[in-house]
């Protein structure tokens, strides 16, 4: 069983910063991909950032220059949000495509959300 746990979500003002963490546990034999997504009341879940294994990372254009997407130890990804927005609020959830077994693909898998608020 694979667990993404998220944390770091809370409520700043905005300009202000904040860092997700997601860690990724359970049998895992690789982690290709990891990424975060957010959900704003009333949209669509979009990707924010993502980065591949020994990949160069990818943003959304909403965030390039402000987010920042890096990874530790190949199971923890982290996202370092700075001059945050009032249109960043949203719930950020953590993603991964990971393989646990040799004999099957890999698998997409997602954290439970951390709930991000950018009061103005």
């Amino acid at each position: 069983q694979v667990q993404l746990v998220e944390s770091g979500g809370g409520l700043v003002q905005a300009g202000g910063s904040l860092r997700l963490s997601c860690a990724a546990s359970g049998i895992i034999i690789s982690i290709n991909d990891m990424a975060w997504y957010r959900q704003a009341p009333g949209k669509q879940r979009e990707l924010v950032a993502g980065i591949r294994s020994g990949g160069s990372p990818n943003y959304a254009d909403s965030v390039k220059g402000r987010f920042t997407i890096s990874k530790y130890a190949e199971n923890t990804v982290f996202l370092q949000m700075n001059s945050l927005r009032s249109e960043d609020t949203a719930v950020y959830y953590c993603n991964a495509d990971i393989r646990t077994n040799w004999d099957r693909p890999s698998n997409i898998y997602w954290g439970q959300g951390t709930q991000v608020t950018v009061s103005s």
